[in-house]
């Protein structure tokens, strides 16, 4: 069994430059995992921050189960985010020290069918870091192209 994709954020390569790549889990309820794997899940606003006593991830939106009772769960509440400690020092750290901030790159069910959150360690773009990117990547898309055609 592979991993299962559930929501990627495609907007955070563009706006930021993403140094690390992190793994984390997700504490979730029922209803929401049984949600994402119905694919209600969004992270494409969301960040992850260190409040009172640990990682959270804020502003992901995980739709409300179709069939959950008066018990379902509220879509856009902060979920807590579990790393080893020692992880989670070195980000707070890196965190306070570097002015970066962590972005949600995707949500996903890992081999074993548990929900897991991919976090980069991100500095933001500026305009003109966002315009060379683009052409870069226009050039080897281009690039590309005629070596495509001229090699027949």
């Amino acid at each position: 069994m592979t991993s299962k994709t559930i929501a990627e954020n495609r907007k955070a390569r563009h706006n930021y430059f993403i140094e690390e790549d992190y793994e984390a889990g997700i504490m979730l309820l029922g209803t929401e995992v049984k949600s994402l794997r119905a694919g209600g899940g969004n992270i494409q606003e969301s960040y992850a921050s260190f409040e009172n006593d640990g990682l959270f991830l804020v502003n992901a939106h995980i739709a409300e189960y179709g069939f959950g009772n008066r018990n379902n769960h509220e879509p856009a509440r902060p979920r807590q985010l579990l790393m080893h400690k020692k992880e989670l020092i070195k980000l707070e750290a890196l965190l306070q020290r570097a002015g970066k901030t962590l972005v949600p790159l995707s949500l996903y069910f890992n081999e074993r069918g548990k929900v897991k959150v991919k976090l980069g360690l991100a500095a933001g773009k500026k305009k003109h870091d966002k315009r060379q990117t683009e052409k870069a990547r226009d050039w080897n898309r281009e690039k590309s192209r005629l070596l495509k055609t001229d090699g027949r």
